[in-house]
């Protein structure tokens, strides 16, 4: 971004904080604050009293993620997009390469009926897949659950075990060493094969590397992202396709 784009990014910027302090301003001459609004700021960490996030260096936590209360995360694990953890009345634990995908959902709960204290526990080298619920469960290392799958209190998926996607995995149930589990509620299919059992490591190796690229560019500033889309947009060369669609006319010549 060159002197004139920062120029006219600051007077836009004090330009809506002007505009935010006249209406404050009219508000409270008015005697009252109807239209003001209260700012919900997000918090990627957050505390909960003096219980508060432990992450590893090496993690990837996305930026629109909330981590909340006691939560521990992992060498190389990932946290992406839009995913909530919440350990606000007990802990959340996840391992190392861990990937917990777009949209999950990760609670706890205090104790169950019998009174057993239900934190949730995932181990080394799970993938869990995208808007999954895990509540108050233990996943053991190189598990699977699928997009969309929902495991309740107590249950306990052992390794290389794997829930299908859309499955309802109920309370305290075993999913046992190398079996698939599918359905609503979910019982037993099959077991896996050995190429889905190393598909399972390969998974979660091939998200810790993506995750790596985007904590690489979540990291850049504002003046790097703008630079690059300059770049990008002068000198990325475009397909017969793309410049139909754009009406551009140009000469095949090689430059």
């Amino acid at each position: 971004m060159g002197t004139l784009g920062r120029a006219i990014y600051t007077v836009g910027f004090w330009v809506r904080e002007s505009g935010q302090a006249l209406d404050r301003l009219g508000c409270r001459l008015q005697g009252n604050y109807f239209f003001q609004e209260q700012l919900s700021r997000h918090r990627t960490l957050m505390n909960v009293f003096d219980k508060k996030p432990m992450v590893d260096k090496e993690a990837f936590v996305a930026p629109s993620a909330s981590i909340i209360g006691d939560v521990r995360i992992g060498h190389r694990s990932s946290i992406w997009y839009g995913c909530i953890l919440r350990g606000d009345v007990n802990f959340i634990s996840i391992g190392s390469g861990t990937n917990i995908q777009d949209n999950s959902l990760v609670h706890v709960a205090k104790s169950n009926l019998s009174g057993k204290v239900l934190p949730t526990i995932i181990g080394d080298n799970v993938t869990v897949g995208h808007s999954a619920v895990l509540h108050g469960c233990t996943v053991e290392d190189e598990a699977f659950i699928g997009t969309g799958a929902t495991l309740l209190d107590g249950v306990l998926v052992e390794k290389h075990g794997m829930v299908a996607a859309g499955s309802l995995v109920r309370q305290n149930t075993r999913i046992p060493c190398g079996e698939v589990w599918a359905g609503n509620p979910a019982k037993f299919l099959r077991n896996l094969t050995e190429e889905e059992m190393a598909f399972i490591s390969l998974s979660a190796s091939n998200y810790s590397n993506l995750a790596q690229v985007h904590a690489a560019e979540n990291a850049k500033s504002f003046d790097e992202t703008e630079f690059q889309k300059v770049l990008r947009k002068r000198y990325t060369p475009k397909d017969e396709e793309y410049n139909s669609a754009e009406l551009v006319i140009s000469d095949n010549t090689t430059r």
